[in-house]
C-alpha cells in the first residue's frame, strides 16, 4: 500500500466538508483552506437583531438521496414547510397542495383555477413518474429543457405559466425553465420523497454539522488560495503549502481563476433576497407563496417563522421576499417591494421593517456548465488535481455532497489507501 499522500482541499463549502468528511471516514488526514471567516460557502445562517437570516432564501429537500445517506438530520431538527405552495393568481392565493400528504386540500386543489382538470391528474402522475425514474424517458431525454419536458408530458401552456414557471423559478433561479429534464426530475422526486424544511439552526447548521466530523484544526480559516502550482499551494499571505493532492472545491469561477485558467464568461443564476422583521404574519402557517399573476418583481414570499419560530425573536415575524433578477436598476427595492405586497396583505406591509437584502450573483451555477446526465462530471482532471461543486454535478446542494463524496474516493481509489 502507497503512504498516505498529502491532501489539501481548497473550500470549505458543501463540497469541500463533504470531500473532508469522506476522507476522514477512510483514515486519511487532509487539511481544508477557506478563504472565508466561516466554513458552508453559500449555506451559512446569520444572527442579526435575533433573527436568522441564511444567505439568500433557502430551503432544504430531506428527500435528496444523499443528503439523506450524510446528514443527521434528527439533529438538524427539521422544521417542514406545508406540502405545496399558495400560489398568488387574480387577487387572491389558491392552495397547491401534495394530496398524499395532506388529503384534505384535495378539493381545493383540484377546483382552484391554476390549471385544468387534466394538468392536475398530470401533476399526480408526475410525482410517480420522477420517484420511478421514468419522465425524462417519456419527456423527450435527459439533456432536454425543463419547460419542454413539462410540455411533452402534457401540462398545458396555463399550468407552465401559472404554477411551474413561476414555482421552479424560484427553485432554479431562471425564468425560460431550460435547467435539463434530470435535473428537475431529481428535484422534483426530492419533493415528493421528503418534507421541505428548516433546519432549527438554519441551513448554515448544515455545514456545522459536516465540519464536526473532521478532526479539530482541519480547517483553516481566511486562508486565500492565490493560485497552485503543481504540488503547492500558493496563498494570498504569501504562505506556500505542499500538496501531493489538490481538491479544488469552489465554484466555477474561482477554481479557473487559482488554475490560472480564464473563467468560462457563462453567467452564474442570480438570488435576490429581502428579509423584513414584522410585528405579525402575514400569512398564518409554513407556506411558500408564489406569485402566479406574472406582474411585479417579487416572485416568492415566506413567513419563515412561521415553518421555523428559531428564525425570528419571540413576537416578531421574519418574512422572506425573493425578486427577480430584474432589479439592480430599483432605487428603492424594499419600498418597491412593499407597495407590490400592500395588494397583497394591505396595510400590514406599513408595519414592517427591512433586515437586509442579499444579493448572490452566483447563488446557483450557470446552466450550460451543467453536466447533461446524472453521471455528473469526472473528479480527476490533471493527475493529482481534482475538482468538486454543485456545478460537477446537479447544481443543488445534494449535488455538492454528491461531488465532494466522489472527489473523495477518486482520490483513495486513485492512492490506493482503502
Amino acid at each position: 500500500m502507497k503512504a498516505a499522500p498529502r491532501i489539501v482541499v481548497i473550500g470549505a463549502g458543501l463540497a469541500g466538508l463533504a470531500c473532508a468528511r469522506r476522507l476522514t471516514e477512510a483514515g486519511v488526514t487532509c487539511i481544508v483552506l477557506e478563504g472565508s471567516d466561516g466554513v458552508g460557502g453559500r449555506a451559512r445562517t446569520d444572527i442579526l437583531e435575533g433573527f436568522q437570516l441564511d444567505r439568500g432564501f433557502q430551503v432544504f429537500l430531506a428527500g435528496y438521496p444523499e443528503a439523506r445517506r450524510t446528514l443527521d438530520y434528527a439533529a438538524l431538527d427539521l422544521n417542514p414547510f406545508h406540502p405545496g405552495a399558495l400560489i398568488r393568481y387574480d387577487g387572491r392565493f389558491h392552495r397547491i397542495s401534495d394530496p398524499l400528504r395532506y388529503p384534505q386540500d384535495l378539493l381545493s386543489t383540484v377546483f382552484n383555477p391554476i390549471g385544468s382538470f387534466t394538468d392536475k391528474w398530470l401533476a399526480f402522475r408526475l410525482r410517480k413518474s420522477t420517484l420511478h425514474h421514468r419522465l425524462c424517458s417519456v419527456a423527450g431525454g435527459s439533456a432536454r429543457p425543463t419547460r419542454d419536458s413539462l410540455r411533452s408530458y402534457g401540462f398545458s401552456e396555463e399550468m407552465l405559466a401559472r404554477f411551474f414557471q413561476p414555482f421552479l423559478s424560484g427553485v432554479f433561479l431562471e425564468t425560460a425553465l431550460a435547467t435539463p429534464c434530470w435535473i428537475f426530475e431529481h428535484v422534483w422526486a426530492a419533493f415528493s420523497r421528503g418534507v421541505t424544511a428548516l433546519p432549527r439552526k438554519g441551513m448554515g447548521a448544515i455545514a456545522q454539522q459536516l465540519s464536526a466530523a473532521v478532526p479539530p484544526g482541519t480547517i483553516r480559516l481566511n486562508q486565500r488560495v492565490r493560485q497552485i502550482e503543481r504540488g503547492k499551494v500558493l496563498l494570498e499571505s504569501g504562505e506556500v503549502l505542499a500538496g501531493d493532492v489538490l481538491v479544488i472545491a469552489t465554484d466555477d469561477e474561482m477554481a479557473s481563476r487559482i488554475r490560472g485558467e480564464s473563467a468560462s464568461g457563462r453567467e452564474a443564476r442570480i438570488s435576490t433576497t429581502l428579509y423584513f422583521d414584522a410585528p405579525a404574519p402575514p400569512q398564518h402557517g409554513p407556506w411558500l407563496m408564489v406569485n402566479g399573476e406574472r406582474e411585479g418583481l417579487v416572485n416568492t414570499v415566506c413567513v419563515l417563522s412561521e415553518a421555523a419560530p428559531s428564525y425570528a425573536p419571540n413576537g416578531r415575524a421574519l418574512i422572506s421576499t425573493t425578486v427577480t433578477d430584474h432589479n439592480e436598476d430599483c432605487d428603492d427595492l424594499p419600498g418597491a417591494v412593499c407597495e407590490l405586497l400592500r395588494s397583497w396583505f394591505g396595510r400590514q406591509v406599513d408595519a414592517w421593517r427591512h433586515l437586509r437584502t442579499d444579493r448572490i450573483r452566483r447563488a446557483l451555477p450557470p446552466i450550460d456548465l451543467l453536466p447533461s446526465s446524472e453521471n455528473g462530471s469526472p473528479s480527476r482532471v490533471a493527475d493529482g488535481l481534482y475538482l468538486c461543486g454543485d456545478y460537477r454535478e446537479s447544481g443543488t446542494l445534494d449535488g455538492a455532497l454528491v461531488s465532494g463524496r466522489k472527489a473523495a474516493e477518486t482520490v483513495l481509489t486513485d492512492y490506493a489507501t482503502v
